[in-house]
């Protein structure tokens, strides 16, 4: 996002169960939605203002292990370090 801001998610047309990583423009994240439900109008939120949201696979964050307070480093996230 162009500004950090409090984030609504939905999984409307997503036909996919994704984890949803919400995260700092440092680059911690600060919540994960973990096996979202496919097609849901539920809202997701972040809870806090997130610099970024990273979807990837459902699964994905209880595979490696990833939770709130761990570090997240691509090249969008300037000087980041993890």
């Amino acid at each position: 996002f162009k500004q950090s801001r409090e984030v609504m998610m939905w999984m409307k047309n997503t036909h996919i169960s994704l984890d949803m990583l919400f995260i700092k423009a440092d680059g911690r994240v600060v919540k994960v939605a973990e096996n979202t439900t496919p097609l849901s109008r539920a809202i997701i939120d972040s809870d806090e203002p997130v610099a970024f949201v990273l979807e990837v696979v459902a699964g994905t964050a209880s595979r490696i292990g990833l939770k709130p307070g761990d570090r997240v480093v691509h090249t969008l996230m300037g000087n980041a370090s993890g």
